[in-house]
């Protein structure tokens, strides 16, 4: 059986409770893994043009208070 097939059998078969316990495990490491590739973006330069896109519009009026 692939690995993923085996990890999702084994979390399929988890108590109620164990399950509520992996779930916020994995929400907090998901969460963690996304903060990390967008801090990498950031570093990289990746979103640079979004931002200056951004400002831009700030610049020229275009935006709205929210």
């Amino acid at each position: 059986m692939p690995s993923l097939q085996r990890i999702e059998s084994q979390i399929a078969a988890l108590p109620e409770q164990e399950l509520c316990q992996f779930r916020t495990w994995f929400d907090e490491f998901d969460a963690e893994r996304w903060d990390n590739a967008l801090d990498a973006d950031i570093s990289n330069g990746k979103l640079d043009s979004l931002a200056a896109e951004a400002l831009a519009h700030y610049s020229a009026g275009q935006c709205k208070p929210l």
